[in-house]
């Protein structure tokens, strides 16, 4: 029998209906259970990172699996912009894409094409196969299949900086996703995300994305900065991750117990 794919949210679908800056975290232990228990948090978003976490696409299934019996939409961060990682993403079902390190229109184009079937796109054909196809039960999926999609791209260069507005009115570019850290890093000054020359080219994104008509998020663990962000106007921003939660937690339990 035919089904219609409802597991997921699409980003864009999301931020319309929520009408406010949506607030999520990342899940960066490769592991079933945690993203299990974060995406039930009431939190809007929840981030799969496959890019500096130990994932592969069994890792990710297993995720996908476990996030959603939950309300949440969910993001996978593919390692790179890869033609052949990102065939392999979609088909396992990633609804809202992620793709980091994208420094130009041009890059911005690529990875737009890798998310569509030709003839717009490159993205190779094995609905058959596949679990985005749930194998061939959703009806039309090669026709509806990028209608069923986001694709975020991520900047985090000061190269990608001055051609934020460029990349978000790249036809196929749902979203951007601007990366502190990184971007610290590629100025010059690691380490330091909450640095004012940081801040000033995030808060420039912004407005160059909304100019464009496309959203933009952003990464913010400081809370102080994440509100920040969402009164500048950031249509979603995650503000903490999995990771980070227990190590804070648990070395808090060693303080408070041992001293």
């Amino acid at each position: 029998m035919p089904v219609q794919l409802t597991c997921d949210r699409i980003l864009t679908d999301h931020i319309d209906a929520a009408g406010r800056g949506l607030v999520g975290m990342w899940i960066c232990s490769a592991s079933p259970i945690a993203a299990e228990i974060c995406a039930g948090a009431g939190l809007d978003l929840v981030l799969i990172d496959a890019e500096h976490c130990p994932n592969d696409l069994s890792s990710l299934l297993a995720q996908l699996h476990a996030v959603s019996a939950y309300p949440v939409t969910t993001l996978v961060r593919v390692p790179l912009n890869d033609e052949r990682l990102i065939k392999q993403y979609l088909d396992l079902g990633v609804i809202n894409l992620l793709v980091p390190m994208v420094h130009t229109p041009d890059e911005a184009r690529q990875a737009a094409a890798r998310v569509d079937y030709p003839s717009r796109g490159v993205r190779g054909v094995g609905s058959a196969l596949a679990r985005a196809s749930r194998w061939n039960r959703v009806p039309n999926y090669l026709e509806t299949a990028r209608s069923t999609l986001s694709l975020t791209v991520q900047i985090e260069s000061d190269r990608a900086c001055s051609q934020a507005e460029e990349i978000a009115a790249v036809e196929g570019v749902d979203a951007l996703f601007v990366g502190p850290a990184d971007l610290a890093a590629d100025l010059g000054i690691i380490g330091q995300a909450e640095d004012a020359r940081v801040v000033d080219r995030v808060m420039a994104c912004i407005a160059a994305g909304h100019r464009a008509g496309k959203p933009v998020g952003t990464n913010a663990f400081n809370p102080t900065m994440a509100k920040r962000y969402l009164d500048a106007g950031a249509d979603f921003v995650f503000v903490n991750a999995d990771v980070t939660v227990l190590a804070r937690g648990s070395e808090k339990l060693a303080e408070e117990f041992l001293g």
